[in-house]
């Protein structure tokens, strides 16, 4: 018996990542033999089987939401949904002999299942059984990007269900991001400025940068501020601080120089660099329109080559 294994939903920039598992009746009924990759389907044949499969087969689903592919990154993302696939399944309790997943990394590796598995490029068009898990975790993942056009309309989730499109990406600039985006992807990532825990510890504990701008967030802190972003990036320009201070919005670029022989961090702030701090502040707005009651200023801070601030200027 055959535990087929396939994911949908890896790449695309909204929703959640769904992984299919699925064991057919030893019987091997007449619908079987129409059963392949779930793209190469149409939709309402791919709707029909899943049907029959969920009525007809053993199978689970694993969900990950786009919250959790934030917080644990996309690989240990498919790890948990395959886990969680896999459990929906052994809680029906029926017997497997092999695990085939589509693809070429073993997602169960490391768990007491890692020795069943047979990792497979193609398998989704090859092992009926991973197909089954194809269709059934594409038709319930389109469904639930379906109910999220319902519920944040203007993105056009029901066509694209999250991809990348020209069409999505002009949704995400006119209207900014929804909860089901995901922060960690590129673009987005550089649009908020998302970072993880762990990738914020890295950067601050090894960049000279890091600590004139760590030096800037405990000076704000002390005069009342309270820091909403870190580095937040667009493709001209990056905000090193975003901060909040008596019903104000600071967009702080921080410059750590050893001597002020060329003049303090003001000196550095050209008209070229002023227009770009004012396009990147515009963008972090568009993107996060809870902090569009807030009076936006960009300011300054200079950092002394022993990490001291030496000024903080609010320029415009």
């Amino acid at each position: 018996m055959i535990l087929g294994i396939d994911e949908v939903g890896r790449g695309p920039l909204a929703g959640p990542l769904v992984v299919g598992a699925a064991i057919l009746p030893s019987s091997r009924p007449d619908w079987v033999e129409d059963l392949r990759d779930s793209k190469k389907l149409s939709v309402k044949k791919r709707e029909k089987l899943s049907e029959v499969i969920l009525a007809e087969a053993t199978c689970g689903l694993g969900w990950v939401s786009a919250v959790e592919i934030d917080k644990i990154g996309i690989s240990e993302a498919l790890k948990l949904a395959t886990s969680r696939a896999v459990k929906s399944v052994q809680g029906l309790h029926v017997k497997f002999s092999e695990i085939v997943i589509d693809g070429k990394v073993n997602f169960l590796k490391g768990t007491n299942l890692e020795n069943f598995v047979t990792t497979m490029p193609k398998a989704d068009n090859l092992i009926k059984e991973v197909s089954a898990a194809s269709i059934i975790a594409k038709v319930a993942r389109d469904a639930y990007m379906r109910d999220l056009d319902a519920k944040y309309p203007g993105y056009g989730f029901c066509s694209h269900v999250g991809y990348g499109t020209a069409k999505h990406m002009a949704a995400i600039r006119e209207l900014g991001i929804c909860p089901e985006h995901r922060k960690s992807f590129e673009p987005i990532k550089s649009m908020v400025g998302f970072e993880r825990p762990s990738d914020n510890v890295v950067k601050n504990t090894t960049s000279i940068g890091a600590k004139g701008e760590n030096a800037v967030c405990e000076y704000l802190c002390d005069k009342g501020h309270e820091v909403r972003a870190r580095n937040f990036k667009t493709k001209f320009c990056e905000i090193d601080i975003v901060s909040i201070y008596e019903e104000k919005l600071y967009f702080t670029e921080v410059k750590t120089r050893k001597n002020t022989d060329f003049g303090g961090g003001l000196a550095a702030i050209d008209k070229k660099k002023l227009d770009k701090m004012k396009f990147a502040a515009e963008v972090f707005l568009k993107l996060r329109p809870e902090y569009q009651k807030y009076d936006p200023l960009l300011a300054v801070a200079s950092v002394d080559g022993d990490y001291r601030v030496l000024d903080f200027v609010v320029i415009r």
